[in-house]
Formats: structure tokens, sequence, C-alpha cells
């Protein structure tokens, strides 16, 4: 029962290709555990669940560690993106594209000039 409840939950794991994961229902609890590449992944996931649960769900527990805590996220970029739209969307603040530039000021030059398929790293603030 609980499971069918947080099965958006579970489809975007699989979605964000989450790595050993493992979910279990013991007495009414869903028991979730996996691990995300990014944390930028792991607070989608965690979103998620607060969005069905609420901000303490009582029903799930969570354990989701990130693979690569040296980075917040990584971004292909697409074509008609700029370094703003990027720090809206990871960070809800689009004056923080000097951040994610000074994180890739190996292979960007200029931060009104970026290009599809350039991969870059959203650095933790």
């Amino acid at each position: 029962m609980v499971k069918a409840k947080y099965q958006d939950v579970l489809n975007l794991g699989e979605a964000l290709n989450i790595q050993n994961g493992d979910v279990t229902e013991e007495n009414g609890v869903l028991k979730i555990k996996g691990t995300a590449n990014t944390q930028y992944e792991k607070n989608i996931l965690w979103d998620k669940i607060k969005e069905i649960g609420g901000e303490n769900p009582t029903d799930i527990m969570a354990n989701i560690t990130v693979a690569d805590e040296t980075v917040f996220a990584r971004h292909t970029v697409k074509s008609g993106e700029t370094l703003g739209k990027i720090a809206k969307q990871y960070y809800g603040n689009a004056s923080k594209y000097q951040a994610i530039f000074k994180a890739n000021s190996d292979i960007l030059k200029n931060p009104d000039v970026i290009h599809p398929d350039q991969e870059l790293i959203i650095p933790n603030l």
C-alpha cells in the first residue's frame, strides 16, 4: 500500500539511475536506500518524497548517499541555455552563474559563450 503511494519516488529513482537501490516495506513503512550520482539528484528525490508524504513523512525512510560529493551536479548544455538559466535551475538564482563559470574556467573563456554538449560542473555552494 505504501509502496504504491510512493511509486513516483521509485520511478524517479530509476530515471535518475540511483545505484545499489533497495526497497523494502516493513510495518507500513517504506524503506528505500541507494546512491545518487550527485547532491542535486539526492535533493530532487527528497523533494519528491516530501511532495507526496509531507515535510516529515512517517511512512517512508530513505537513506540516500551521494557518489560524487566534489560537485553539486554535472550538467550537459542544451541548445538555447545560458549560464544564468542553468544557475536558476540548480540554485534557484540566476546571478549565481559566476560560480558555474569559475568552476569551468578550464573550458569556458567567456560567461556569455557556452555550447551544446559541453559538460559543466555545477559546484557546491
